[in-house]
């Protein structure tokens, strides 16, 4: 058991650590950085390679936001089995929807309780 918590804090280490390098090496601004640790994970998740990672490092690579890129592709390729083209699209919401929900919600209740700068 401790060889689980010690693999999932080494993977999840290793992945913050690819984000910190490409804020301070290749200078990408915040969304940048977030968007391709997005499309890393989807990549990484359609060649098949992501859900082994889940498997060896568990939280370790469920919790940083290359999962949610596993999870958009997850979900659009469930459902594209299911209804084709249409799927593709209704299944990456289908999935990702509450965190997607989540994220707008605190983040304008975070508005309303704090000072917005700009």
């Amino acid at each position: 058991m401790l060889a689980m918590f010690l693999w999932a804090f080494i993977i999840g280490g290793i992945i913050c650590v690819i984000g910190q390098l490409l804020f301070d090496v290749a200078k990408l601004t915040p969304a940048h950085t977030l968007s391709l640790l997005v499309v890393i994970g989807a990549v990484l998740s359609g060649l098949g390679l992501y859900d082994p990672l889940i498997d060896f490092a568990g939280a370790g690579a469920t919790i940083p936001i290359t999962s949610f890129g596993n999870s958009l592709v997850h979900g659009a390729m469930s459902e594209a089995n299911k209804h084709g083209l249409v799927g593709v699209l209704t299944g990456m919401f289908e999935v990702t929807s509450s965190g997607i929900s989540a994220a707008i919600v605190f983040g304008f209740i975070g508005a309303i309780l704090f000072k917005p700068k700009g």
